[in-house]
């Protein structure tokens, strides 16, 4: 082997690491995006409260949230992280500002139900939530089929989540 093909083979393995090194920085930076939101759970956590709600036969345990929600914020910020892929912000705007949206929505829910003890505007609030998840969904099934499959069960349980913040609403 010559020289030149020895300082070839160190470039391409330098490109290959840099790019790994990207897309391990994107994946680690949509991770940091979607465990900020939930850190809500931990300034506004469920509380008294809460717990002296009445509450339909269905409402979950509460330790079923912690791992449902660690899930859904995994598959979410791998869903965005494909989708970022495809060209960053610059090409996917519309999907990932979607994403943000919804993102932002889906912290915001936390204070209003158990920080100002709002269940009606908190409602209204998740409705809204639930949307931007569908349209977040819809616009990453035109970027990446696979990212928008691992919104599913975030929208699923974000929809469980809307019927059971209204029981909660109109029984209280």
């Amino acid at each position: 082997m010559n020289n030149s093909q020895g300082t070839t083979g160190k470039t391409v393995r330098n490109r290959i690491s840099r790019a790994w090194l990207s897309d391990l920085g994107g994946l680690a930076m949509w991770l940091v995006a979607c465990f900020a939101a939930s850190a809500m759970g931990a300034v506004f956590p469920p509380g008294e409260w809460y717990q002296s709600l009445s509450k339909p036969s269905w409402n979950p345990p509460p330790w079923v949230f912690g791992p449902m929600w660690t899930a859904l914020y995994l598959m979410m910020a791998v869903a965005a992280w494909r989708v970022w892929r495809r060209g960053g912000w610059r090409v996917q705007k519309r999907p990932l500002g979607w994403f943000a949206l919804q993102l932002v929505l889906n912290a915001a829910w936390t204070p209003l139900f158990f920080g100002l003890h709002q269940a009606g505007f908190a409602f209204a609030e998740i409705v809204l939530l639930w949307l931007a998840i569908l349209a977040t969904l819809l616009a990453f099934l035109r970027v990446d089929r696979p990212a928008a499959w691992l919104l599913v069960p975030y929208l699923g349980w974000v929809g469980f989540a809307a019927i059971l913040n209204f029981t909660l609403w109109r029984i209280n």
